[in-house]
């Protein structure tokens, strides 16, 4: 599986301390902190539901490349699941570790310029579709292909194969205008740009095959985000400290300062992701019954709305940092489930696995092949 979120902020409190100096935090009004938290509810469900019927594509060109070429897409196992937690709590804890060690201003800066080259590809990749309808067709467009092998002969391996042409070049051009803006300033509308490009490509290309692979990986988040949020500071100080667009902030004093607003509330990419991913096979299960419905899609994707307003309402109120996964994983995992048993679908539910007609369909033709061979031989 290609790699996933490994430090997950959350939904930070609200910071209403007056800085004694020109950079001063005003207090958040409660209008203010409505328009913020109202921002991102809605930024948050963004990325899910595009990401979501993206996946659903995605899933066809894999089934599609498969029968070429026979390369079996990345997909995470039930192992891979139960692992998560335990390599993202070391990942935290590691960053944690060095943000003690080293200077944050030298880190942040380092994180900055790998984020910018990741920004750049995920926001084009998102944008390119959208771009290429406003250039006009006199635009003099010319295909490329671009490959990347490795080795001579019967070792030779292909790395990358990439194929492109003039109007994703200009697209690219000007994501990497964004990506400047970024570098150059660190302007929130930047951050939340390239935030929820990674989210957005996140829920389409993580794929989970199975529904008990998806209940193994966000029962494990569940305990891992309560651990880290309320057992210790680890979580919440990362999430401070990080400056990278791994996180959606909106500020909660805009209407008093403006863009130059900076007293932020903040949620992080994999309080989007992981249960996106989720929802994501959802409606591709949706999808497999072919009764023209999205039930279960729509039924994972309410819950997920009911759980990250539980975990907005609940933080405000306490005025602590929330771990959202408490909320949102028996929000998304326990709907779905219940809806599966009020409709008599719960064996087809969890027996369901994306890539099982590819499965078969190679099972089918080995055994071809290899009655074929026993041809020959007699």
């Amino acid at each position: 599986m290609a790699e996933s979120v490994t430090v997950q902020p959350v939904l930070n409190e609200t910071n209403n301390d007056t800085l004694a100096n020109a950079t001063a935090k005003i207090p958040a009004t409660p209008e203010g902190m409505a328009v913020a938290y109202t921002s991102l509810f809605l930024m948050a469900i963004f990325p899910i539901f595009i990401g979501a019927f993206r996946s659903v594509k995605h899933h066809k060109e894999q089934k599609i490349s498969f029968q070429e070429s026979g390369e079996k897409p990345d997909t995470m196992s039930s192992k891979d699941a139960a692992m998560f937690p335990i390599i993202a709590s070391c990942t935290l804890l590691g960053i944690y570790i060095v943000f003690q060690l080293f200077s944050k201003e030298y880190i942040n800066l380092l994180l900055a310029v790998y984020f910018f080259f990741l920004g750049v590809l995920a926001l084009a990749h998102i944008a390119s579709p959208v771009v290429s309808k406003f250039i006009p067709p006199s635009f003099p467009n010319l295909d490329y292909h671009l490959t990347f092998t490795q080795g001579k002969g019967d070792k030779k391996e292909e790395i990358m194969n990439y194929e492109f042409d003039r109007k994703d070049l200009v697209c690219l051009g000007l994501c990497s205008a964004v990506g400047v803006w970024y570098l150059a300033k660190k302007h929130w509308l930047a951050n939340n740009l390239f935030g929820l490009a990674f989210a957005v490509n996140g829920v389409e290309l993580l794929s989970l095959n199975r529904i008990s692979t998806g209940c193994i990986l966000l029962g494990g988040l569940f305990l891992y985000d309560i651990f880290w949020v309320f057992g210790t500071n680890v979580m919440v100080t990362v999430a401070k400290s990080f400056e990278a667009p791994i996180k959606l902030v909106f500020p909660q004093d805009l209407l008093e300062r403006g863009l130059a607003a900076n007293n932020f509330a903040m949620l992080g990419l994999g309080d989007i992701v992981i249960p996106g991913i989720y929802i994501a096979l959802l409606l591709r299960f949706d999808v497999s019954l072919k009764k023209n419905s999205k039930v279960y899609f729509y039924a994972g994707f309410v819950a997920y709305c009911l759980g990250l307003f539980t975990t907005i309402v609940v933080m405000h109120f306490f005025k602590h940092a929330q771990p959202a996964l408490l909320y949102l994983v028996p929000a998304c995992v326990g709907v779905p489930i219940l809806v599966a048993i009020v409709r008599g679908e719960l064996k087809e539910l969890f027996s369901y696995e994306d890539h099982s007609d590819q499965k078969e369909e190679s099972e089918g033709e080995k055994k071809e092949e290899k009655k074929a061979e026993v041809k020959k031989d007699k």
